[in-house]
């Protein structure tokens, strides 16, 4: 935001300069800076509001330049996520399918040779009792 302010300039020369001039040039200025206070500025401006008004700056080639080249990168970045979810959904699934119950037959297996252990305890105690 720019802020107008009149700046009184004194002379030294008391009106010998070349460029002075007879007219009243700061009543003018007052009457341009009277109707540029009376405008209602926007104060609420955000940063994104800011970058877009500069966009008049950038030159269209540039600019197109820029908008391709972050199309192109944003294709880049969808079409990698789309495989990597479609990877993640592959070893998901074949997780699912082979190795749970791959890991329910071992904890079987582990449970019926802890019995077998518990029955050979079982009957070891019985015979060494007698």
């Amino acid at each position: 935001m720019v802020k107008v302010s009149i700046v009184e300039e004194k002379d030294e020369h008391n009106g010998n300069s070349p460029y002075a001039s007879s007219s009243s040039s700061a009543s003018s200025s007052t009457d341009s800076l009277s109707s540029v206070e009376s405008l209602d500025l926007n104060v609420d401006e955000s940063i994104f509001d800011r970058v877009a008004a500069l966009v008049d700056i950038v030159p269209p080639t540039t600019r197109h330049s820029i908008s391709s080249k972050v199309s192109k990168t944003a294709s880049v970045v969808k079409k990698t996520g789309k495989v990597f979810g479609n990877l993640v959904w592959i070893v998901t699934t074949s997780a699912l399918l082979v190795v749970l119950p791959l890991a329910l037959a071992l904890e079987d297996d582990a449970k019926l040779a802890a019995q077998e252990r518990e029955m050979m305890e079982q009957q070891q105690g019985a015979q060494a009792s007698r």
